[in-house]
C-alpha cells in the first residue's frame, strides 16, 4: 500500500522506482533469506504497483473522493492477486529445478499459495481501502496541498 500512495502522491515514475528497490534490498536482506528467482517477479509486480498508484491518481485528479475508499479496496485485491501470481510464476520456475514441467510446476506453485494469496488479498483489500484515501490526503497536506 506504501508504494501504491507513494505512486498515488509522487507519480507513476516515483512510485515504481520506489517499489522496484524496496524489493531488490528485500531480496538480499529479508529475514526469510535471499530471494534468488523469485526476486525479479517481486520487483516487476511491486514496480507495477507503484505505476498503478501514479496513474489512479491522474484519474482521480490527485485526489480521491469518497468513493476513492471502494476504488482504492477493489485496486488492493486486483494488485495483490496480480503480484501473487507474478510471485508465484517466479516459483514455478524455482520448482522446475526438481525436474517438474513448466506446468506442472506452476500448478504446485499456485495449489501452494492459493490459502497465503487469499489472506494476502483479503488483508490487502482492507488495508487499501481503510488506510489509502487518508493518508493520501494527510500527505498532500503535509506537502503543502501539492
Amino acid at each position: 500500500m506504501i508504494i501504491f500512495v507513494t505512486g498515488m502522491v509522487f507519480g507513476s515514475i516515483a512510485g515504481g522506482l520506489l517499489g522496484a528497490l524496496v524489493m531488490f534490498v528485500n531480496g538480499f536482506l529479508s529475514p526469510y533469506g535471499f530471494a534468488g528467482v523469485v526476486m525479479p517477479f517481486q520487483i516487476a509486480g511491486i514496480g507495477l504497483i507503484g505505476v498503478v498508484g501514479g496513474l489512479y491518481a491522474r484519474m482521480a485528479n490527485g485526489r480521491p473522493s469518497t468513493e476513492g475508499f471502494a476504488e482504492a479496496a477493489i485496486l488492493g485485491a486486483f494488485l495483490t492477486f496480480v503480484y501473487d501470481v507474478f510471485t508465484n510464476v517466479g516459483t514455478a520456475i524455482f520448482i522446475m529445478l526438481s525436474g517438474l514441467s513448466f506446468p506442472q510446476a506452476l500448478a504446485a506453485a499456485l495449489i501452494s499459495g492459493a490459502l497465503p494469496s487469499a489472506i494476502h488479498v483479503v488483508w490487502n483489500t482492507a488495508l487499501f481501502g481503510f488506510v489509502t484515501v487518508p493518508l493520501v490526503n494527510t500527505m498532500h497536506k503535509m506537502l503543502g496541498g501539492r
